[in-house]
């Protein structure tokens, strides 16, 4: 069985599950389910502009991210 991206054969962390999450300079370009949550049981992926203010919710679910530098 071939893993496919965003399905259960993967090793990946619930969608939408906290609604606060730290991201770093790597992550950018940063979307909304983020590379390596399931996407099955989560909204349109869609791409958030933190770089500016350092922080910014998704309108979708409401997850607020705070840019930091790790």
């Amino acid at each position: 069985m071939s893993e496919k991206p965003g399905t259960a054969d993967q090793d990946l962390i619930p969608a939408n599950a906290e609604h606060s999450y730290s991201v770093s300079k790597m992550d950018l370009p940063l979307s909304c389910p983020m590379p390596g949550m399931y996407l099955w049981n989560s909204h349109p992926k869609i791409y958030l502009p933190i770089e500016e203010a350092g922080s910014v919710r998704c309108p979708y679910c409401g997850a607020d991210y705070l840019l930091v530098d790790v």
